[in-house]
């Protein structure tokens, strides 16, 4: 069994983790904080559809609502290859702590998983913003 090397992007919110997840968890609020998804997301069944850029439309599926603050989703890429994402909302004193695991996969070199970091971080940076600002 081959472990792919992972890392914990997180950002504390200054906002009750049930409105975070609230917010977070719905796919039609991604485009606004989730990047990758600011082409928005168009429901297929239970799959949601978004434009991957170069790559093409991916198909994405989330984890039903729940109320423990997990938002995971699987994205299917055009070639079939299935990306697992982890996405946590955790209560954290009054607020919320936004956890995404990243997982090198084996076709990413050190300088894409460190970009690919840096841009988990700027769309949880973002997220807090939205969630702060409204609060």
């Amino acid at each position: 069994m081959t472990l792919l090397p992972a890392r914990i992007v997180h950002i504390g919110v200054d906002r009750d983790w049930r409105e975070v997840y609230g917010f977070a968890s719905r796919p039609e609020n991604m485009p606004a904080w989730a990047s990758g998804l600011a082409s928005g997301l168009t429901q297929d069944g239970d799959d949601w559809l978004a434009d991957g850029g170069p790559i093409g439309q991916v198909r994405v599926r989330f984890a039903p609502d729940n109320a423990f603050g997990v938002i995971d989703h699987r994205v299917t890429m055009p070639t079939g290859e299935v990306v697992e994402n982890a996405l946590r909302v955790t209560p954290n004193g009054e607020g919320a702590e936004v956890a995404f695991t990243l997982l090198k996969r084996s076709d990413m070199d050190d300088a894409a998983f460190e970009a690919d970091a840096a841009h988990v971080l700027k769309d949880l940076q973002t997220l807090k913003a939205i969630m702060e600002a409204a609060s």
